[in-house]
Formats: C-alpha cells, structure tokens, sequence
C-alpha cells in the first residue's frame, strides 16, 4: 500500500522540470515524503497497477479520450451554429442594435469563460465524472430554453448559462487526457481533443446555415441539444473515473472499511484541510495561477487574441458574403469551411512533423526528456500565418476579389490559429501535471473567452470606419506584434517557470 518517493512526477517530466514548477510539486509535497514510507499511506499496487488510469488498455484510454472531445466539439458548434440565422433572430425578436445582435452569438463565449472557473474545480473534489454528467445536463436544459425563448431577454439568459454550463469539458479535458496518457501519447490525445474548440465554431454554422434556412434558427438549438444529450447518455454508460487523487482516497475508503484501520489514508491527502477549505483552494487556483505565472499570462494573452480575432471574424462573415457576394443564409454558412479545411491541413501537418521535431530538439540539446518549451517550436514557425491572414481576407474583401480568395485568407488564419491553441494546451499540460492542468487551462480558457464575447463587439464598428482592408491590417499587426511571445518564452521559460509559485 505504501511506496516511496519518486523523482519523475506522474506526468512524465523530468525532475529538473519538476523542480522548476511548483504547482506540479502540489501533487507530492515536500513534507509528504516522510509519510510516503508510512504503511498507513495508500498508494497504486506498483508501477503497474491496473487500476490506475495511466496503465489502461489503448482502447479504454481512446474511449475516454473520444468522448471528452466530442463533449468539447458539441459545446464549441454552440457559440456559433446560430450565426447563419442571425438575421432571422434579429427580425423574430425586434432587435435594432448591432451590439445585442453580436452579443446574441457571442454572450455564450463569456459564459464559457467563467462557468469552468467556477465549475471545472470542484473535479478536485467530487471527482471528473460527476462534474462531467452535471454540467451537461445543465448545458442541454439550457439550449432547450433557447429553442423556447420569446423574446430577447430570455433568449440572451439561457445563452449566457448554457455557455456557464458548457465550457466544463474544455477545462477538464486536458487533466483527463493527462490523467490518462504520457508524454509520449499525449500529444496526439490532445490533437484530437484540441479539434473540438478549432473545428466546433466552424462546423457549427455549416451545419446551422442549411438548418436555419430550412427549418429556422430555433432549430439549430434543438440539434445542438440533441447531438449534446446524444454524447451525454455514453458518457454516463462508457467513462469511468479518472482523477488520481479521487481513485486514490476511494481506494483507502475501501480498505479501511475491509481491514478496520482508520489510519489509513491516501498519498494524496491533504492533512489539516477541511473539504470546504479544499473547495475554495482549488476555485481560486486559477485566478492565482494566471497572477502569479508569467508563463500562463503570456501564453493566454496570446491565444486570448488571436481567439477574439477569429470570434470577430465569425461574427462579420454572414454580413460580408450576403452583401457584398449575394450568398444565401444556407451558403453563407459554407463560407466557414476555409478554416475547417485550413485546421485540417494544420492537424495533418502536427501529426506529420510534431514528434520529429520533439525528437530533433532532444537531440540538439543532448536530452533524454522533451522540455516543455519543445512544444512552442511549431508555433514560432507557424503562428505568422494569423496575421498574414487576415491581410489577405482584408484587402481582398475590401475590393471584391473573387470569393475565394478571401477565404484563401480565412484559412490562413484558422491554420496559424491551430498552431498557436495546439502547442499552448500541451505547454500547460506539460508544465502544470495532470493535478494543476484543468485550472491552468481554466484560466487559459478564462482569457480567450472574454476577448472571444468583447472584441467581436467593436468589429462592426470597426469596418464601417476603417473598411474591410484596413480594419484587418490592423488586426493582422496585432496579430504579429505576439509572434516574438513564443521566441523568448522559448528561450527564457524555464527561467520564468522557476518564479511561479501557487
């Protein structure tokens, strides 16, 4: 039942790694590794201990891992499946403002945003499974009410709570995958995770062109809540618990009941913490680690913006081709898919290069352990095709340049946007361990999700001053002025980790 002190955390990084981050340090304290020889302390039968998450079969993992991402895909085809139908929206309701009509589509993003905050830690105590099954339930009943809604007061409340609701996936997934996985594996794990919040908003209104245009937008809320009921149901069948910490303490519960010892406890306990204290530790986590982590602040700043970026364009697409093009509601929504296939190249192109250049790193370096900042060398390479994106969709909307073009440029700007939010989740997984990665990555989402609901609030505003051209020249520099971020953090992150205290 009890094992000694190892130097290699549970997430695969090296003990110099380990070291250099404190909050992956949380998992086994300094002043646990007296007790860890206590034979009164839980921990998994041997490094091969089937009931631990990390030694499962392919299949079980995969299983895992495919229904977390489509729980992440669904909640993402929701901030914009409506898009397309907008207008429609609009004219039902009465709206005359071009605010509350973008705030229609984006007020989901913002709940997004804070419900993991809020929600997402309460895995630490109640376990992953629990918060998943609530929080798509929640999430579903939400949609419904936005199929229902009659008028637009309603319509704006349940929007802001199914977002609450349905973020929870995007802030756990990436501890469940390292709960899971190791190094070795994850970074395809995360690929297939990170299409959700990449792939969803695009989806979302292909789908939601051709449904509003048929059967009108309260229809795309009906979709949204079956497909999201859909996945909840195998949820519940298919997942099981995968929280070291969770398995650990319900392990000790059962051998104390069968062996009549109550000394004994999991390595993971927290001595002289009540559960409320443990509750509220891990609900301001996040906010402490995005203050205190100069490392998690640049990198969310940075997928912050080019998010809001994309958000914007999202908002903006509907107005541009049915005006200035002639398209449809139904084939306006078309106009999404040249950031879906641009994200499917870059997913293509991670799994073609990514562990090449892992390995190449490693070797340059004469080390036998990936750092994390091995993960940001794509993203130095990659990321410049955000801006030079939104050059090319500015200016040759502005002058009506054959529709393809434009999108040319959308995808573009969907291939950099991957190679900036791929290697940022697998950096922050790397760094924080599977305890600290759903709240490093809550914060993360924190971040995004604001500049996702309140940039796309001045797009409108924007083109009508600036013009399509130069209003995404200004952006397109914006974009750029973040390119050194990766550089230096490359350069300097295992510096600036090593001042990260939580």
């Amino acid at each position: 039942m009890s094992s000694t002190p190892k130097s290699v955390p549970s997430n695969g990084t090296s003990s110099n790694d380990a070291a250099s981050n404190t909050v992956e340090l949380e998992a086994v304290p300094p002043e646990k590794s007296v007790e860890m020889a206590d034979p009164d302390v839980v921990d998994w039968d041997g490094p091969d201990d089937k009931a631990n998450p990390q030694n499962w079969t392919g299949g079980k993992k995969w299983l895992h891992i495919i229904i977390v991402s489509l729980l992440a895909l669904v909640n993402n085809m929701a901030p914009t499946m409506c898009a397309p139908g907008i207008n429609q929206l609009v004219h039902d309701f009465g709206i005359g403002s071009s605010t509350v009509s973008t705030l229609a589509v984006t007020l989901y993003v913002l709940g997004l945003g804070i419900g993991p905050m809020i929600i997402s830690p309460l895995s630490e105590v109640y376990g992953r499974l629990p918060v998943y099954h609530t929080a798509n339930i929640v999430f579903v009943a939400f949609l419904i009410g936005n199929a229902l809604s009659r008028n637009v007061a309603q319509f704006m409340v349940f929007r802001f709570l199914s977002g609450f609701a349905g973020g929870t996936p995007m802030a756990l997934g990436g501890g469940s995958i390292a709960d899971v996985t190791n190094l070795k594996t994850r970074a395809g794990a995360m690929g297939l995770f990170s299409l959700g919040p990449l792939t969803g908003p695009v989806l979302g209104p292909v789908i939601g062109g051709f449904v509003a245009s048929g059967l009108g937008w309260r229809w795309t809320f009906w979709l949204l809540s079956i497909l999201g009921g859909a996945v909840g149901v195998a949820a519940v069948f298919l997942m099981q618990e995968t929280h070291r910490k969770i398995l650990l303490e319900r392990k000790a519960a059962r051998l104390r009941a069968s062996t009549d010892n109550p000394k004994l406890r999991s390595k993971l306990t927290r001595q002289h913490l009540t559960p409320s204290r443990v509750l509220t530790q891990a609900l301001v986590r996040p906010t402490m680690l995005l203050i205190r982590s100069p490392v998690l602040l640049v990198m969310s700043l940075y997928v912050a913006l080019v998010f809001g970026l994309m958000y914007l364009l999202f908002t903006t697409f509907t107005d541009l081709f049915e005006s200035q093009y002639g398209f449809s509601t139904a084939i306006s929504g078309l106009t999404y898919l040249g950031l879906g296939v641009a994200l499917i190249l870059a997913m293509v192109v991670f799994r073609t290069v990514g562990s090449r250049v892992l390995a190449a790193r490693m070797e340059a370096e004469g080390v036998d352990r990936p750092r994390p900042e091995h993960r940001l060398v794509l993203m130095i390479w990659f990321s410049p095709f955000v801006g030079v994106g939104l050059f090319v969709y500015g200016w040759t909307a502005r002058y009506q340049v054959h529709w393809i073009v434009p999108l040319i440029g959308t995808a573009m700007i969907g291939f950099g946007a991957f190679f900036v939010l791929m290697p940022t989740q697998l950096y922050l997984v790397d760094l924080f361990g599977s305890e600290a990665a759903a709240s490093a990555l809550g914060a993360n989402n924190l971040l995004r999700f604001l500049s996702s609901t309140f940039l796309p609030l001045a797009g409108p505003h924007m083109y009508r001053t600036l013009g399509y051209g130069w209003g995404n020249t200004l952006l397109g520099f914006l974009a750029l002025a973040f390119v050194p971020a990766p550089v230096l953090l490359y350069r300097y992150g295992e510096r600036l980790r090593a001042k990260t205290t939580v």
